[in-house]
């Protein structure tokens, strides 16, 4: 019996599954989208959303579902696109057959976001038309045309953002400051594109410094704003966070100087951005702007905000004085106490924090926050009531000086080149020439043990200098403080302790000895 082959004639489509022959309208829907939300970009975006729309319904056999959309959104990636999301899942769940996008740099300019939303598309019978390429995805040669494409779109975005990129760095370079406006408070920008304070937004930055002055921590000034209804963010915000507040203590355009390039981006495709630490130049303009607050005031904040992550406590401190005066038996500080809260006999006090925790208590006493005041002012008045000591003053500038850690550090950075150098040249000797592996890997650990020393080395040495110039910041400060304290008008503020006082000590006989921030002393006693 001879062999005989059948042909069986397919009755479905490819890839829909649906029956051949079947008039059922395909649901079709449209995407659009632009890559800025600048204003003269919306009339592409209404003109696309326009098009499809007409196109789709005027289209026989179509029957129209909606045009998806994104705004001023990059097309590097489709993670942050919420329009294209929510059209991918409606075409998953089954809600759409055939999606008409104007090209394929419209649907991703990333090669492996195409190619995979397409597949997905496909494996669940939905398909994709490229309009401006002519692609069909049910085409047999949709996915290679469409891995082209997408391949030239995404070099296209690589060259675009390599563009824009030289272009904010070349305006960095040129010392050409720019702010987000809408989320800088202080600051509007002016007719020829510089920065021009907002005097009602200015209150509230200068207002922040002064309770930062007055003994505030970080977090009760996020609080305090926060409970205030009248007080807003730069973005209209209700509610203020402790790193909001921080950034704004911080941030030296408020003192009329911009550091530039402060982060960048490090890929072009995610657009993720990073913290600049050494990758890529910086550029530091001083006087680009009017400030708002004072060059002096400024670096005296950096000073005591240095102090706080040294020493924890500061942070949370709650009272001018807290974290200030420490006990001389047991070297504890001194906190304060309500005694009668709610009552007509409530008094604040202050003690060993240490005071019971022992079997043995402390012999230090108490003494009223009222009392701690007067004295405070007292030893202002005894300090600083004759001519300043001028060897005082040059004592404290020698013990801050720091000419020789610059040139170890110079030093130190010359050994960490050269190093570096010489880990680069062995790797490259390396890849060339055959040798023996083992002594090469001990001989390379030696020397990037020896790199990753002189790094830390070089770290020590660089915190010590910026350990340094905040206490230099901070005494010339208070140089400048002393010079116009008005003994005959001398009242008690808060914030006479941030400036004046470095620390104090209470010992057993009843004396409190206040330190000033050029190391002088002066003691006054608790009763009289």
């Amino acid at each position: 019996m001879a062999r005989t082959v059948t042909a069986i004639p397919a009755t479905r489509a490819l890839h829909t599954g649906a029956p051949l022959g079947q008039t059922t309208p395909r649901r079709v829907a449209g995407y659009a989208r632009v890559s800025t939300d600048h204003d003269d970009q919306v009339t592409s975006y209404e003109a696309q959303v326009d098009y499809y729309t007409r196109y789709i319904s005027d289209h026989a056999g179509w029957q129209f579902v909606k045009v998806y959309t994104d705004e001023g959104i990059t097309g590097t990636s489709t993670k942050h696109r919420a329009g294209f999301q929510q059209m991918v899942t409606d075409a998953l769940d089954g809600k759409i057959d055939l999606i008409i996008t104007k090209s394929v740099s419209r649907f991703a300019r990333n090669t492996v976001d195409s190619l995979t939303t397409v597949r997905r598309l496909k494996d669940k019978g939905v398909e994709v038309f490229f309009e401006k390429e002519g692609i069909w995805t049910f085409d047999a040669k949709g996915e290679l045309l469409i891995t082209i494409m997408s391949s030239l779109a995404q070099e296209e975005a690589r060259s675009i953002s390599e563009n824009v990129t030289w272009g904010h760095r070349k305006r960095f370079a040129d010392g050409k400051v720019t702010v987000p406006y809408s989320r800088f408070l202080g600051y509007d920008k002016g007719e020829d594109g510089s920065l021009v304070i907002n005097p009602e937004q200015a209150k509230t930055v200068r207002r922040i410094y002064n309770m930062y002055l007055g003994g505030m921590s970080i977090g009760t000034i996020a609080r305090t704003l926060t409970d205030e209804p009248e007080t807003f963010t730069a973005a209209g915000n209700k509610t203020w966070y402790y790193q909001s507040i921080r950034a704004i203590l911080t941030n030296e355009k408020y003192k009329g100087d911009a550091l530039l390039q402060k982060s960048y981006i490090a890929d072009y495709l995610t657009k993720r951005q990073v913290i600049n630490q050494g990758e890529v130049p910086q550029y530091y303009v001083t006087a680009s702007h009017e400030a708002i607050i004072s060059p002096a005031v400024w670096d005296f904040v950096q000073a005591e905000i240095a102090k706080g992550a040294r020493d924890q406590r500061t942070q949370h401190r709650t009272r001018p004085f807290s974290s200030t005066f420490e006990c001389s038996q047991c070297g504890h500080f001194f906190g304060s106490k309500t005694w009668h809260a709610g009552s007509k006999y409530e008094k604040v006090i202050w003690r060993c924090g240490h005071k019971y925790a022992g079997q043995e208590k402390c012999a230090t006493g108490h003494i009223s926050d009222q009392r701690l005041k007067d004295m405070f002012l007292e030893a202002i008045r005894l300090r600083f009531g004759s001519p300043t000591d001028t060897g005082v003053n040059q004592a404290v500038l020698d013990t801050l000086d720091t000419s020789d850690l610059e040139v170890e550090a110079a030093g130190l950075l010359a050994q960490i080149n050269e190093v570096a150098k010489k880990l680069q040249s062995m790797i490259a000797h390396n890849a060339r020439v055959a040798q023996d592996q083992q002594a090469y890997e001990k001989a390379f650990n030696a020397s990037h043990e020896q790199h990753q020393a002189l790094l830390a080395e070089h770290a020590a040495v660089v915190a010590e200098i910026q350990n340094k110039s905040n206490r230099l910041a901070a005494y010339h400060y208070y140089r400048q403080e002393t010079a116009t304290l008005d003994f005959e008008r001398l009242v008690f503020n808060p914030y006479l302790c941030v400036a004046l006082l470095d620390k104090g000590t209470v010992d057993v006989d009843g004396n409190v000895t206040f330190q000033f921030r050029d190391g002088s002393t002066q003691v006054v006693a608790i009763k009289q």
